[in-house]
């Protein structure tokens, strides 16, 4: 026989739980539409600093090459070789190493004559050979300047002078401008009326400047006596290090 008080008792029961789940429900829908549960990034502040180093180049580096025109390619190309097989023997002999002398550039190109109701012809053919050479004896830069156009050379430049290793300077760079960021921050902290906390992020540009270059130039000088040295001054150069520091604040 069926015990009625049971079934209205298990039915009250699952209705409770109907409903009580569906209140769950809205107020969860409620509160994910208005936010209430979001997990919203923790405030920041980012701070930027600089530091600089100067430094005295150690390294200058120079192109140096030859243009040869001829009227046969063959004929073009022996000049041009003759005059950078002297650059190379005057270079060994100012101490410049193999492994500091490398061809930038070899370029075989033909000139044409245009002429009215012709097809163009070739006239001559025109030889370009350079080398970029490092130099590490500062004190041999000018009398190689003058010494390379003196053996047949004639297109000499791109002087500049950079730092061969800039690390140590770079290093002391950064420490300066994440010293000088750190200051910043502390200061900001307390003009905002927050305290600091962890760091987010860090970021860092390098901010080491391009060598200095001086235009290119051509060098006389026949035979074996060089002409005097060419100035060239080296001066410093400046290392920089950009810092931005983000941090927590509560």
């Amino acid at each position: 026989m069926l015990d009625i008080k049971k079934s209205k008792y298990f039915g009250y029961t699952v209705f409770a739980l109907i409903a009580l789940l569906t209140l769950f429900v809205a107020v969860k829908i409620k509160t994910e539409v208005k936010g209430y549960n979001r997990q919203f990034p923790a405030p920041t502040i980012t701070v930027s600093g600089e530091g600089s180093v100067f430094v005295r180049p150690d390294i200058a580096t120079i192109s140096v090459g030859v243009t040869k025109v001829h009227k046969d390619a063959g004929e073009a190309q022996a000049q041009a070789t003759e005059v950078m097989n002297k650059v190379a023997e005057f270079l060994e002999k100012k101490d410049v190493e193999k492994k500091d002398i490398k061809t930038t550039i070899y370029d075989i190109s033909p000139n044409y004559e245009y002429l009215p109701n012709r097809a163009p012809r070739i006239t001559e053919y025109r030889v370009h050979h350079v080398f970029q050479v490092k130099i590490r004896d500062l004190a041999k830069v000018g009398e190689i300047l003058s010494g390379v156009g003196a053996v047949g050379a004639n297109d000499i430049g791109s002087l500049s002078f950079t730092v061969d290793d800039p690390e140590v300077s770079k290093k002391e760079a950064r420490e300066e401008a994440i010293k000088e960021t750190k200051e910043k921050a502390k200061i900001l902290s307390k003009q905002l009326g927050v305290r600091l906390k962890k760091i987010i992020s860090y970021y860092e540009s390098d901010g080491f400047p391009g060598p200095i270059f001086y235009e290119t130039a051509s060098f006389g000088g026949k035979g074996g006596d060089y002409p005097a040295p060419v100035p060239v001054p080296t001066g410093e150069n400046e290392i920089k290090i950009n810092v931005s520091i983000t941090y927590e604040i509560k």
